[in-house]
Parts: C-alpha cells; sequence; structure tokens
C-alpha cells in the first residue's frame, strides 16, 4: 500500500485496485472507504507510520457498496470501535441482504471489469449510519454528503466545503483526465451525477481511483484540474 499526503490533514491509502482517504480532525480521525478485505493490517500501518493512532478512527464513510470499497470497514470497525455510514439505497448491499444491481458495460470497459472482479468478495458488513442526501457528518468542519446514484443506487460522494474538498467515490475518476466513473448501474444518471459534483467546483478532488487533483487556479467552472 502506498501513502500519499494530499493536505496536512488528508492522505490517500492506495491499494493495487482502489483507494481509501484518512482525514484527520486532531487524534480524530475518519476514513472515507476501506479498501478490499484485506486491507485492514495496512491502514493501519499507514496510520501508524503517520505518527496516528488507529485508535482514533471515529467514522468510516463509505462512498459506495462495492468490494474494494467496503471490504476491511468491519475488521477495523471492530476492533477500533468506529461507526459505519453509507447511504440507505447501498446499505442492505453492504450488509449483505441484497446483491447489487450489474452494471451496464460498454465495450471498452469488460476487461477492465474483469479485472476488477479480481477483488476478493467483502464480507457481510454492519452498517451503523444509513445516510441520505444533504446529511451533515462531524468531521472536516461539517461534511455534507450529495447524493451521487448512477455508479450504484447509493453512491455518494463527500463534501468538506471549509476546506474546499470533494470525495468523488466512483461517480469520477481521475485516470486520464477527470471524468465520470466506469461501471455504471444507470448511464444516464451517472451523467447527472457527475455534472452535480461538477457544480461545487472544488479545490481539492479525491477519487475512488486515480490520482487526486487540485483545480486551476482562474480555472473555468467544474472539474478542470491540474
Amino acid at each position: 500500500m502506498d501513502s500519499i499526503e494530499v493536505l496536512p490533514r488528508l492522505h490517500m491509502f492506495r491499494f493495487p485496485i482502489g483507494q481509501a482517504y484518512l482525514w484527520r480532525d486532531g487524534a480524530d480521525l475518519t476514513l472515507v472507504d476501506a479498501g478490499d478485505v484485506n486491507a485492514a493490517a495496512a491502514v493501519e500501518g499507514g496510520i501508524r507510520a503517520l505518527g496516528l493512532d488507529p485508535a482514533g478512527i471515529r467514522r468510516i464513510v463509505l462512498t459506495h457498496g462495492h468490494r474494494d470499497h467496503y471490504g476491511a470497514a468491519q475488521e477495523l470497525a471492530d476492533r477500533h470501535g468506529a461507526d459505519i455510514m453509507v447511504h440507505r439505497l447501498d446499505a442492505p448491499v453492504v450488509r449483505g441482504e441484497e446483491r447489487m444491481p450489474d452494471p451496464v458495460l460498454h465495450d471498452w470497459e469488460r476487461p477492465l471489469y474483469d479485472h476488477a472482479l479480481t477483488v476478493p468478495e467483502a464480507p457481510p458488513t454492519r452498517v451503523d449510519r444509513e445516510l441520505a442526501d444533504g446529511d451533515e457528518l462531524p468531521f472536516g468542519g461539517g461534511a455534507r454528503v450529495v447524493h451521487t446514484p448512477g455508479h450504484t443506487p447509493g453512491s455518494i460522494g463527500v463534501h468538506l466545503p471549509r476546506h474546499d474538498v470533494l470525495f468523488t467515490g466512483d461517480a469520477a475518476a481521475g485516470v486520464g483526465g477527470v471524468t465520470p466513473g466506469v461501471f455504471n448501474t444507470d448511464h444516464a444518471q451517472a451523467e447527472e451525477s457527475f455534472h452535480r459534483l461538477t457544480a461545487l467546483r472544488p479545490a481539492v478532488l479525491c477519487f475512488g481511483h486515480g490520482d487526486p487533483r487540485r483545480r486551476r487556479r482562474h480555472s473555468s467552472p467544474g472539474l478542470s484540474t491540474a
């Protein structure tokens, strides 16, 4: 796992497939996504390498219910007493009660999707709080949930207005530019959600896949980034 500083209070943990983010409010830690089922030890090691204590993890906010985003959430939450949060529409999938709808794949996405399926299955995982659009979360000076359906029904972005940071989950990707994410269950919804995120004009973009980006100064509105 690679650990990359995005901001002094924000680090990205990059796994072979996917990534998670650590936000720090003093000793109070928030994970946005948690990596796959094998990622818990690496996440804890990454936190310790920053001089922090994993026992400070207070919450794990899941951007959606795909295995590379929530696989390690239960293990980390059980060890450190964190709450697991996910949008209400993806909560039944995370709990193992329902199956995620299959994506509607373009032909060019199929080899990528086959590779993504090499991520181990995630175990049924408890959900301590079901989220909805506009909910405020107690970190980063007041984080806001932005419902972004299309990749999955319950995909969310997490916006930190006071810090001008946006976690997009897989509603946007930072690979070869800033684009809508792949493997979407509803392409029309995914496009609408991407434009909803665009309208926020964040200074710092943190994707589910791809390196974080900063908006250029004096750039045109949207996710135009360096």
